[in-house]
């Protein structure tokens, strides 16, 4: 397909849908802040109230539980602050518990601010994950005291895939007196989620990741749990979270998650089909491959996978180089030339974790897309192969 640019990597981000597009175009002439009484303020207002209830809607949740942020980190960041004030003795809880669970394969603004809640003086625990990514619930019981303020637990990882058994780690954290978190970016808008069913606190969700805006996301905060704004100055979404509220995002979200509930379900089969068959092509024509994460608990277009004697950086660059765009896990850790952590949690060498891409498929993609990449990919690892083969006798 030359000439041809495929994009596979939905997981760091997703091309607008087209009926998002043009519902933002539609509504750029609504300029009013949602916060003036006047007419132009009014008609700001009503398109964020609509889109707050379509939301809700979406996740099974009321309108007022749901917050609009302008990013996944922030929102999830926003979680994890509420143990701040907690430590601070801050009326939303007196008790002033100080500590925090999560794992060890969580998104970086999880695992960067919970280090930094830890130098602050929280103590911060962290789960580990079997092979395929799953953490131990038995673990997790032993875990959670009368100490625990939150857990933070991912829905569905970022790099690998694997989605958790949110139901049962909630029931487990709210005995035990808990709030539960979960960073829900990866899974919204590509399998069913129900904030009433899975019995959470608090819920992150992300434009961006649903063939929405960048620069907009939702945050659920169950009616009557304890809430610290992250942004202060204002009285805007109910005094907890300050700022004007991007309207045009929000648009964007709206249609989004509008256009979500309508494909989902058969964009969720069509794209396990297109795996199985990515998967299948790999493996029958690339030897000593390596497929991590979780084999069926996994998000239907996300394939990890590590290719022995090959660098994941110069896969990418040589894909890339062939119109195909991949990635080697988290676009906000990619600057880093460290292995994944979420590989390494697995207790995969570093070997396999720097041989390793994403691949993440999207509504865009067809399986004539799949086939190249399938035609092109041993290519690429044989040349690179090659390569590592013909330095090591050089240095020998």
């Amino acid at each position: 397909m030359p000439g041809k640019e495929i994009y596979m990597d939905n997981n760091a981000t997703t091309p607008l849908h087209p009926e998002v597009k043009k519902a933002m175009i539609d509504a750029m002439g609504i300029f009013g802040n949602p916060s003036s009484l006047h007419a132009p303020g009014r008609r700001a207002r009503q398109l964020t109230e609509e889109v707050r209830e379509k939301v809700a809607s979406f996740i099974g949740a009321s309108p007022d539980e749901v917050m609009f942020a302008g990013s996944g980190s922030e929102a999830n960041n926003t979680v994890l602050s509420v143990l701040t004030c907690q430590t601070k003795g801050c009326e939303s809880n007196p008790n002033g518990i100080a500590e925090i669970i999560t794992t060890t394969i969580e998104h970086p603004c999880v695992l960067e601010t919970s280090r930094c809640l830890h130098e602050q003086g929280v103590n911060v625990l962290y789960l580990d994950v079997d092979q395929y990514g799953k953490i131990d619930i038995e673990q997790l019981k032993h875990l959670v005291t009368e100490r625990t303020g939150l857990v933070s637990v991912m829905m569905a990882n970022n790099e690998i895939g694997t989605i958790q058994d949110i139901r049962t780690i909630a029931e487990v954290v709210r005995e035990r007196g808990a709030l539960f978190h979960t960073d829900a970016v990866q899974a919204v808008g590509k399998i069913p989620v129900n904030v009433e069913e899975l019995n959470v606190d608090y819920l992150t969700l992300s434009g961006h990741k649903l063939y929405g805006p960048k620069g907009i996301a939702a945050l659920y905060v169950r009616k009557g749990v304890p809430f610290c704004p992250l942004i202060r100055g204002g009285h805007q979404e109910r005094g907890r979270r300050a700022g004007t509220e991007n309207t045009l995002g929000i648009v964007g979200l709206g249609k989004a998650i509008e256009v979500r509930s309508q494909e989902m379900e058969a964009e969720e089969k069509r794209l396990l089909a297109l795996k199985a068959a990515l998967k299948r092509g790999i493996e029958e024509n690339i030897p000593d491959v390596q497929f991590i994460g979780h084999p069926t608990d996994c998000l239907p277009g996300t394939l990890n996978v590590s290719f022995d004697g090959a660098e994941g950086e110069a896969i990418i660059l040589y894909l890339d180089l062939e119109g195909i765009a991949v990635s080697t896990g988290s676009a906000c850790a990619s600057g880093s030339l460290d292995p994944s952590h979420v590989i390494l949690a697995t207790g995969l060498p570093a070997e396999c974790a720097h041989g390793s891409i994403r691949i993440s498929l999207g509504r865009e993609n067809t399986m004539e897309e799949v086939e190249y990449m399938i035609d092109t990919l041993p290519r690429v690892i044989g040349k690179i192969r090659d390569m590592s083969t013909a330095y090591k006798r050089r240095q020998q």
